[in-house]
C-alpha cells in the first residue's frame, strides 16, 4: 500500500476512535451564557491598570489606549521592532507601511520601551484595551482623577520636559499634559504609590510598570513612526479623536487612503472606534463587545478549543493565572526589557488566541503538542520629578 494511503487510513482510524461529546445541556448553555455576562469594571480596578499611564502626555497616552484593543498586533509590532532595529530612514518607513498592523500599533514603533512593555504584560495590556472598548468615558474620567490626585499631591507639574495645564472644556475642568518640545516625547517614568498620595485601595494596588532601578524619564524625538499618531484626547466628550493628516510632515511613505475608513463618515477624521478587523481572533471580554463587533468571548472560544481537542475540561492554560506575566503586584523585572530571543515572557498567538499571554503559555502548548506526539508516535520623573531625563 502506498505510504499516502496508510498516513491517511491511520488518520482515519484515529480520527474514529474519538468519542464525540455530548451536545450541551441547557444549564450548561445557560451558565456559559451568564459567564459571558461580566459586569462592567469596578472603579478601582480601573484606578488600578490605569495609573502607570495616566500621567503619559496626551497624544502618546492616546496611542497607547487606542494600541491596547490590538494585543495581538502589539506583540507582532515588538517582534518586528526588534528585528528590524538597523532599519532607518525611507527604508524603515516603508518597511513600517507595509505591516498590516493599526495606525496607533505602528505610531509606538517610535517608543520601543513601552512598545515592549505591553507586549511582555499583555494581561495588564488586554484589560486595559477590554477597558477602553466596553467603558471608554469611565477610561477618560479616571485619568483625570489620577491626574488630579497626582496634582494635588504635588508630583505632577510643568517642568523643562512637560507642559501641565489646567482648562476649562465644556462644564469640565481638565489636566492637560504636553511634551514641552513637540518633536521630542517625553515618556515620564515614575513609581504609582508614590505620585498619587495615599492609595485608597488595599485590595487593588496599582499595576506596577518600570523595574524599581529604572527611574528616569526618556525624551524621544518623533520619527517616521509617530506619522501614524493620528489620536488626540477629546477630554470634553470623554472619548479620543482620529485625525489622519495629523503629522503629514514626518513621514511621506503612508498611503493614507488605505486609512480613510477612520473616524466618522469616511472622512478620516472624527471619533475613533475600534476596529475589529486588527483584533485578529482574539476573544472580548464579554457577550456586549463581541455581538457589537462580531467576535468570540473567552468563554466561547474555550469552547470552541476545547469541541475541537475532543475534551470537555478546561484546559491549563484557562486555569486563572496561567500564562500571565503581568499579573496585579507582579514587578516587572529587566528581563522584560532584552530583546526577543532572550525575554522569557514574550507570547505567542495561540497563546493569545486563549486570552492569555505570555512565555509561560506558549511553553505550555508546546509542552502539550509534545505530549501528543510522542503518544501518536511512540520613582520617578515626569511628575514626580524624581530622576534624571535623558534624550535619545
Amino acid at each position: 500500500m502506498p505510504t499516502r494511503d496508510i498516513v491517511l487510513a491511520s488518520v482515519l482510524l484515529v480520527w474514529s476512535s474519538v468519542t464525540p461529546l455530548p451536545p450541551r445541556e441547557p444549564q450548561e448553555a445557560a451558565q456559559a451564557s451568564k459567564a459571558d455576562d461580566k459586569p462592567a469594571f469596578k472603579t478601582e480596578e480601573l484606578e488600578q491598570m490605569l495609573a502607570p499611564i495616566a500621567l503619559y502626555p496626551d497624544d502618546l497616552l492616546t496611542q497607547v489606549l487606542m494600541a491596547t484593543t490590538y494585543p495581538l498586533e502589539i506583540v507582532q509590532a515588538d517582534r518586528w521592532a526588534k528585528a528590524n532595529k538597523g532599519k532607518t530612514g525611507d527604508a524603515a518607513a516603508k518597511a513600517l507601511e507595509a505591516q498590516p498592523w493599526d495606525a496607533s500599533v505602528k505610531s509606538l514603533v517610535n517608543f520601543p520601551d513601552v512598545l515592549a512593555l505591553l507586549s511582555d504584560k499583555l494581561d495588564w495590556t488586554q484589560k486595559l484595551g477590554d477597558a477602553f472598548i466596553g467603558q471608554q468615558k469611565e477610561v477618560m474620567d479616571t485619568i483625570q482623577k489620577l491626574r488630579a490626585k497626582a496634582k494635588e499631591a504635588g508630583k505632577l507639574e510643568s517642568n523643562e520636559d512637560q507642559k501641565v495645564e489646567v482648562k476649562q472644556e465644556g462644564p469640565t475642568e481638565v489636566i492637560v499634559i504636553q511634551s514641552a518640545n513637540p518633536q521630542v516625547v517625553y515618556v515620564p517614568v515614575y513609581d504609582p504609590v508614590v505620585v498619587y498620595g495615599s492609595w485608597p485601595y488595599p485590595a487593588y494596588p496599582p499595576y506596577p510598570y518600570y523595574p524599581p532601578a529604572y527611574a528616569a524619564g526618556v525624551g524621544i524625538a518623533v520619527g517616521f513612526a509617530w506619522g501614524y499618531a493620528w489620536g488626540s484626547c477629546n477630554w470634553g466628550h470623554s472619548d479620543v479623536d482620529i485625525d489622519i493628516n495629523r503629522n503629514t510632515n514626518i513621514n511621506n511613505n503612508i498611503d493614507r487612503t488605505k486609512y480613510q475608513n477612520r473616524g466618522q463618515g469616511g472622512s478620516g477624521s472624527g471619533k475613533w472606534n475600534h476596529d475589529p478587523s486588527h483584533r485578529a481572533g482574539v476573544p472580548y471580554r464579554d457577550k456586549s463587545a463581541s455581538q457589537r463587533y462580531g467576535g468570540k468571548t473567552a468563554t466561547q472560544a474555550t469552547q470552541a478549543r476545547e469541541s475541537f481537542r475532543g475534551r470537555g475540561g478546561a484546559s491549563s492554560l484557562d486555569a486563572p493565572g496561567a500564562g500571565r506575566t503581568g499579573a496585579s503586584g507582579a514587578r516587572p523585572t529587566a528581563g522584560a526589557r532584552t530583546s526577543a530571543g532572550q525575554s522569557g515572557s514574550r507570547a505567542s498567538s495561540n497563546a493569545l488566541g486563549g486570552v492569555r499571554g505570555g512565555g509561560q503559555a506558549a511553553r505550555a502548548s508546546s509542552s502539550r503538542g509534545n505530549a501528543s506526539r510522542a503518544s501518536a508516535g511512540g520613582g520617578s520623573r515626569g511628575g514626580s520629578r524624581g530622576g534624571g531625563g535623558r534624550r535619545r
